[in-house]
């Protein structure tokens, strides 16, 4: 007899629910299925876990940003319309300010608010308050309604008010855990960007202008020391920083390899005629193309007898060509060594606290356009949102620069 009053039928195999020995009113039980046969229905193969990854990776980029644009519109809210609401009405004020057409919106804030003080949510007492609880689309709608308090501090509504229509649509598909395209998150990326600059959060270091900082590199950029970017070839890197963003603006440019054709074939000698004329520094260090060092690279490679040679000495003559068309030679200087090449490297404004550097190793079988890149950014220590007092305050970018000035003084000057 069941707990409902209802009579059970036995387990065995001639009883079954749809037997005619069934009793009126009895009610039949389901086998439980075997481990077994569950199992596989539950179990994700690579492509499937390959997929769950990539839809975190790409909301956990989306929802920075996003923190990041909400976090900012709420600073921005609170400074321009607090001093025009607070003083009549206290700490009520964002609900004054919502007004009547915002009553529906502003009391569930507000209902959020208090159900999260009851709960013990609120870690931390300055989110306690009802701005805090204001989503983004909330938080535009105070905008919009007070335009004319905020007309002063952002230059064009419109640009705000599509940066955040764009933005939408990643918020949602973040907020309910959908899968969220590549082409939608780099449109969110650069809409918070945008948004972010127009707020005047963007910024103006120097750096940022060549390699714009990303939110995810502020937040979790300790872990990588001053790694900002890493690319399997070059080729890869000149698809996403092409050599006018790095070297383009430039007051000083430091340049240490083999033949540096990075500059030397992707970037015009005007440009860095251009440099050097505006008060600019170029320092370029070629490996000797007359050295012992270089035949054994051309042997490492397998190349002819004299081909990378050869290479080497036109990339020389070429940036000689631009220095004798200057009126002041010295500040474009080109040197020589002969020692086994380690690694190349190009230090944009690499004496002040916010260069730029691209770095390769040589690998034995492997030709410079092959090898891995990193790309540095000098500084950044400075800059993180967060850091750790673990970690080594240092990065690789000093140590690359030290090495130049070493080599550089070690070297000789070409006529």
């Amino acid at each position: 007899m069941g707990s409902g009053g209802l009579e059970l039928p036995p387990g065995d195999d001639g009883h079954q629910g749809n037997s005619a020995d069934v009793p009126p009113g009895a009610v039949s039980l389901a086998r439980p299925m075997s481990a077994g046969a569950i199992g596989p229905e539950l179990d994700w193969d690579t492509d499937a876990w390959h997929e769950v990854r990539t839809r975190a990776q790409r909301a956990g980029r989306a929802y920075i940003w996003l923190n990041l644009v909400e976090q900012r519109l709420r600073a921005v809210v609170a400074a321009v319309l607090r001093p025009v609401y607070e003083p009549v009405h206290g700490d009520e004020w964002v609900v004054a300010a919502a007004g009547p057409a915002g009553q529906e919106w502003v009391q569930r804030a507000v209902a959020v608010r208090e159900v999260s003080r009851r709960k013990g949510y609120l870690l931390d007492p300055a989110d306690d308050n009802v701005l805090s609880f204001l989503t983004l689309p909330q938080l535009r709608e105070l905008m919009v309604q007070h335009w004319p308090c905020f007309e002063p501090y952002v230059d064009e509504r419109r640009d705000v008010e599509l940066a955040l229509d764009e933005l939408e649509v990643t918020r949602n598909v973040v907020s309910r855990n959908r899968a969220l395209s590549e082409a939608v998150l780099n449109q969110a990326e650069r809409a918070s960007a945008r948004l972010l600059e127009v707020l005047g959060a963007g910024g103006d270091v120097p750096s940022t202008r060549r390699l714009p900082v990303d939110a995810v590199e502020d937040l979790v950029g300790d872990r990588y020391a001053d790694v900002v970017a890493v690319h399997s070839d070059r080729v890869r890197l000149l698809r996403q920083f092409p050599a006018e963003d790095l070297f383009g603006g430039a007051r000083r440019v430091d340049a240490l390899g083999i033949g540096l054709n990075l500059l030397v074939q992707n970037f015009s000698g005007r440009r860095l005629l251009r440099l050097a004329e505006s008060g600019g520094r170029v320092r370029l260090l070629f490996l000797n193309p007359a050295s012992s060092a270089i035949k054994r690279r051309e042997r490492e490679l397998g190349i002819k007898r004299g081909e990378l040679s050869r290479a080497v000495e036109m990339n020389i003559l070429h940036m000689r060509r631009v220095r004798s068309r200057l009126r002041d030679p010295g500040a474009f200087e080109i040197q020589v060594f002969d020692e086994t090449p380690r690694f190349t490297a190009y230090l944009v404004d690499g004496d002040g606290a916010d260069g730029i550097a691209v770095v390769q190793s040589y690998l034995r079988r492997t030709r410079g356009m092959e090898a891995p890149v990193l790309v540095l950014r000098n500084g950044r220590s400075g800059g993180k949102v967060v850091k750790s007092d673990q970690l080594d305050e240092g990065g690789l970018f000093p140590t690359y620069r030290e090495e130049f000035e070493l080599m550089w003084a070690d070297s000789r000057p070409v006529s």
